[in-house]
């Protein structure tokens, strides 16, 4: 994430309504360390609004110190997520958060065909579809929201690391190939998962956790370009749900 001035901003705030960076992380649901990173990096814009509602400034204000900076709240207090107004001091440590607050809505891409009945595919957006995912876990891995897709799992060539079924999150702002890092590729319309390595002259190799089942394949750059080989962007999360039930004994 880009770097801008609010952090010294950000930690003043924290440090008149005497809220420690534990505290306020508590709060926000992040890790300590995020609320620290802030500090310095300043806050991230996707969650710039968020923050500079709970402290009770101007959005504006809290990014670039422009315009006036208290909406309405005077300092030394926070807002709830519908506008109420409580003392820092003394509610610190006993806030309850709307978590879907602090949830992203990532849209859903699948395969599916061109046209009704054809065996050509593409993978495509489908509309109204989304996974929401803790906005946490993208400022860890400084992806931004905005850059994240989720694609399903089709297929045991990642098994046992992913199995048939899951779906994953990906950072379309990440498509260079740093070496076994595992990625999404559209290849000629089909959604493919799998771990990738660079080779000379920009070929590259295409790695399936299931190797016994899928052995390695290797592409060159003419044969990227011409079978339409696409890097969609790094898989940095996903889900896997059991296959089945336990029985339980004696019930």
């Amino acid at each position: 994430m880009k770097k801008h001035k609010c952090g010294p901003r950000f930690k003043a705030l924290l440090k008149e309504v005497n809220i420690t960076p534990t505290a306020f992380a508590a709060f926000c649901n992040v890790e300590p360390q995020h609320v620290n990173n802030w500090y310095i990096r300043g806050v991230p814009y996707p969650r710039m609004d968020e923050i500079a509602r709970l402290l009770s400034v101007n959005s504006l204000w809290l990014l670039n110190g422009e315009g006036p900076r208290h909406p309405g709240p005077g300092p030394g207090q926070l807002t709830d997520q519908t506008g109420n107004v409580f003392d820092a001091q003394e509610t610190r440590g006993v806030y309850t958060v709307n978590i879907d607050s602090l949830d992203v809505e990532i849209p859903l891409y699948k395969e599916v065909p061109i046209t009704a009945g054809a065996s050509e595919t593409e993978v495509v957006e489908i509309p109204g579809e989304f996974i929401r995912l803790p906005r946490s876990h993208l400022e860890s891995l400084e992806v931004e929201p905005a850059q994240a897709i989720c694609v399903p799992m089709v297929g045991d060539s990642m098994s046992e690391k992913i199995e048939d079924g899951s779906t994953l999150a990906i950072d379309r702002s990440l498509t260079q190939v740093v070496d076994g890092q595992i990625y999404a590729l559209e290849h000629a319309g089909m959604l493919r998962i799998k771990y990738l390595h660079r080779l000379p002259s920009g070929a590259l190799r295409l790695r399936s956790h299931n190797s016994n089942g899928y052995p390695d394949e290797i592409f060159s750059a003419k044969q990227i370009e011409e079978q339409n080989i696409e890097i969609l962007g790094w898989v940095f999360w996903w889900s896997t749900l059991n296959k089945q039930r336990p029985p339980v004994p004696f019930s």
